[in-house]
């Protein structure tokens, strides 16, 4: 069984069915990667799966344990994390506090859970007493990163990681999705629209389009497909 098994997934807002039956799975320590045009409900899936908003339809399965009506506090519980595109950290907060607020599941958060954070990002350590607005977005990123792992989740969901990033430090960015799965042991499903660079990431993929499974395959199948090429990437 793998990870997480999402099959059959309807749903959306309000009177808006945006998702129309959806099937996906990530395994142990795999890079998965959603892509697809705007509006084809890559980040209501995700949302779906991690409980933000309700499963009309079908059923959601995470380490054995149907999950479909679970809250997303209560996923958070079972060892899955979710970093929004957006407003994903306490700006008026300071790297440290952003850091035990991401562990909020915890009993107790030691100093050895901060040196874990302060290993892989250094730059942390140094700001740990900063205020979080005061950094780069680029920082920002990292630190929500950084929040979303302090309880070692099995699953992490990423929405748009390179999101506003500079040019030079997108791939910065997935170089450290892999270091996570890789140092970790952390599965990583992310939605993504620097399509190709994810897919170079990631081991397998899916394209969603208006709301329904189009292609799925590994990463480099996706990258190398002509359909996909022409269709979602840009061309060959």
């Amino acid at each position: 069984m793998a990870l997480l098994e999402a099959h059959a997934v309807v749903s959306g807002y309000g009177d808006a069915e945006i998702l129309h039956g959806v099937d996906l799975a990530v395994e142990d320590r795999e890079i998965v990667t959603i892509i697809g045009p705007n509006g084809a409900g890559k980040s209501t899936m995700m949302k779906a799966i991690y409980g933000l908003i309700d499963c009309w339809e079908g059923s959601i399965v995470f380490d054995g344990e149907d999950i479909t009506d679970l809250r997303a506090d209560q996923v958070t519980e079972r060892g899955m994390c979710y970093v929004p595109q957006r407003e994903n950290i306490f700006p008026t907060l300071t790297v440290q506090e952003n850091l035990e607020m991401g562990a909020y599941i915890e009993d107790e958060v030691t100093e050895a859970d901060f040196q874990a954070v302060w290993d892989r990002f250094p730059f942390l350590e140094e700001r740990r007493n900063q205020r979080a607005e005061a950094m780069s977005g680029g920082q920002q990123q990292m630190l929500a990163l950084s929040s979303a792992l302090m309880i070692d989740p099995d699953l992490l969901l990423v929405d748009e990681p390179s999101a506003g990033l500079a040019p030079d430090l997108v791939d910065d960015m997935f170089d450290r999705l892999v270091e996570i799965r890789d140092e970790t042991d952390t599965a990583i499903l992310m939605v993504e629209q620097n399509a190709r660079k994810a897919l170079r990431t990631s081991d397998r993929g899916y394209v969603l389009d208006m709301g329904e499974n189009r292609f799925e395959g590994t990463g480099d199948e996706l990258l190398e497909s002509e359909d996909v090429a022409e269709l979602y990437l840009g061309g060959a």
